[in-house]
């Protein structure tokens, strides 16, 4: 049993305070301040980053704030000490009175709602930053009382940055989730919609207004550092005239590890909170890694939140969790499939689904009005996290990262089927009793016939066109995430070949007596015999090749199945 050291630190999931975590209830901290001077070595103070959600984003601000706010030079060393830029401090180290936006949680559900709750967030944020630096502007108390009077973003702004130029302090403005907004309204399908966003980002909009105001105190000095952070650039296009002056290193190579764990981090983090590697019975990079963000970089990086996800339910339980996906997944899983509003952008999801890649150049801006263009959309999926760079010999492939990822697109794909094909029907509760077969019988044909009469056979035309070998696969995977007896592995490893399904057992449920190797053959319904017969001989080769393979032939209790489909509603079982 994995029993954690009481002195060892704590994991900081869920926690985004710098300061907290450096200084109470000894957290563990993976150290990304080598990043500060790399980023104030750049000859543009004005920067941009854009992550996927869950990436670190919000930490990695709070690390700015207390590194270059005034306010917190006496605590330098014990914020940090021991840490790489403690040792090695940069010239404009507690430097700046710093101004921090969260746009986070802004009330889209109408025009009126949307307006307040952007006054309201402006006003709170001048409110902390004139309340947090009091002692250095005589005038702050008196706009203070003044503020709850003030109805304009601009005169608000106005007055803070005339507060810190007349004490001739420098600002660095921090703005976190900058495209919150936009993206809701990309995805949710508010009922503002596309009319409502313009208005906001053309000229005298008021997100607009908020940028051009930020962009003049930037010019003339007072904002002497910006730095901005969302989960797509779909803003930076239409802000162009209206915020012009900032550099996007979001996709350059020195900067693809300043978000997320490379295996290095996760093993030192591993390592410090007492995590013993040998009580984990899956593969973590299966699972969590993959992600890169400059076709080049030498090392891939796990999505932060994931991997403390995972490690804070071992140290917790003594175990890995049952659900190896966080379930913070549920909320991209949702904004996913309502951002697939029209057909192409479906074709795309399905030949992504089916390959596990697609070529495409990542676009480091866009707009709003462009996502509806192949091109435009891909590297949405990309800045959502939901695809990442692969270099080839000869082109960029951008593939899924993940497992966890990989899930929301098969979930994604049943619920396409679903809403191409009203008569397909979905009783979980047999579904779970067929899969329950394979695992404790050795019966794989519950399960088959299910999906065979209550799926396939009930399939559209629209599907239909798509219905071959890789597209039936990524359908049983679908309905195989129904259950958590299974981790079904796609085109999994076994040397020599991939099988095209493993279902290994998940070793928290020890019910689970068989696990699967699984080959997927398809032919049309009027396949001759012969064709049939070839099918057969290949996929039986295969399997036997699989099966005697050195990941796999000393695994107990596997069994294996070649499964012929024939047209939609026909099938064939060979054990």
């Amino acid at each position: 049993m994995n029993i954690k050291n009481k002195n060892s630190p704590k994991l900081p999931y869920g926690n985004a305070n710098f300061r907290k975590i450096r200084t109470k209830n000894n957290y563990a901290y993976v150290d990304k301040t080598q990043f500060i001077e790399m980023l104030e070595e750049e000859n543009n103070s004005s920067q941009i980053f854009i992550r996927p959600r869950r990436f670190g984003k919000s930490l990695f601000l709070s690390m700015l704030a207390y590194y270059y706010d005034v306010n917190f030079s006496d605590e330098f060393e014990q914020l940090f000490g021991g840490l790489y830029i403690g040792q090695n401090p940069t010239p404009y180290k507690n430097s700046y009175a710093v101004m921090e936006f969260d746009f986070s949680g802004m009330d889209t559900s109408n025009t009126d709602n949307f307006r307040n709750s952007f006054l309201d967030n402006i006003k709170f944020t001048v409110r902390q930053f004139l309340q947090r630096h009091k002692n250095l502007f005589p005038k702050a108390k008196q706009f203070i009382e003044q503020l709850d009077r003030e109805q304009s973003t601009l005169s608000i702004l106005s007055t803070a940055f005339s507060i810190a130029d007349d004490s001739r302090i420098k600002i660095f403005v921090i703005i976190d989730e900058y495209d919150h907004f936009a993206n809701d309204l990309i995805a949710m399908g508010t009922i503002m919609g596309d009319d409502f966003y313009k208005k906001m980002i053309t000229v005298n909009g008021l997100v607009r207004d908020f940028y051009e105001k930020l962009k003049i105190a930037s010019k003339y000095g007072i904002v002497d550092r910006t730095f901005i952070t969302g989960i797509s650039p779909v803003m930076l296009d239409d802000l162009t005239s209206g915020y012009n002056i900032a550099t996007n290193y979001s996709l350059k190579l020195q900067y693809n590890e300043m978000l997320g764990f490379t295996r290095d981090e996760v093993t030192k983090l591993m390592n410090v909170t007492g995590i013993d590697r040998n009580q984990i019975e899956v593969d973590m990079e299966y699972y969590y890694n993959g992600y890169q963000f400059h076709e080049d970089a030498v090392n891939k990086v796990y999505n932060s939140t994931m991997i403390l996800y995972f490690f804070e339910q071992i140290l917790e339980n003594n175990k890995p969790p049952k659900n190896f996906i966080d379930p913070n997944l549920s909320i991209d899983s949702s904004r996913f499939k309502r951002l697939v509003k029209n057909d192409r952008n479906r074709e795309i999801i399905v030949e992504i689904i089916k390959n596990g890649n697609i070529v495409s150049n990542v676009l480091e801006k866009f707009s709003i009005e462009q996502l509806d263009t192949d091109s435009y959309f891909i590297s949405l999926l990309f800045y959502m996290g939901l695809l990442t760079m692969k270099k080839t010999s000869n082109e960029l492939q951008l593939v899924i990262p993940n497992y966890s990822i990989q899930t929301i697109y098969w979930n994604c794909l049943r619920d396409f089927v679903r809403d191409h094909s009203p008569e397909i029907m979905l009783n979980v509760s047999v579904l779970e009793d067929a899969i329950s077969a394979m695992a404790t019988e050795g019966d794989i044909r519950c399960f088959i016939d299910y999906v065979s009469k209550n799926a396939f056979s009930k399939l559209s035309d629209f599907d239909l066109q798509r219905f071959d070998e890789k597209y039936i696969k990524a359908l049983l995977f679908a309905y195989l995430l129904l259950s958590n007896l299974y981790i079904p592995m796609s085109e999994y490893e076994a040397v020599p070949g991939r099988a095209d399904i493993f279902l290994q057992r998940n070793p928290n449920v020890p019910q689970v007596n068989y696990e699967w190797v699984l080959e997927l053959k398809y032919c049309k319904t009027d396949a001759k015999p012969t064709e049939i017969n070839q099918k057969r001989k290949e996929g039986l080769e295969k399997l036997k090749q699989y099966i005697n393979s050195f990941r796999l032939k000393d695994r107990p209790n596997l069994k294996s199945a070649l499964i012929i489909f024939i047209g939609k509603d026909q099938y064939e079982i060979v054990m």
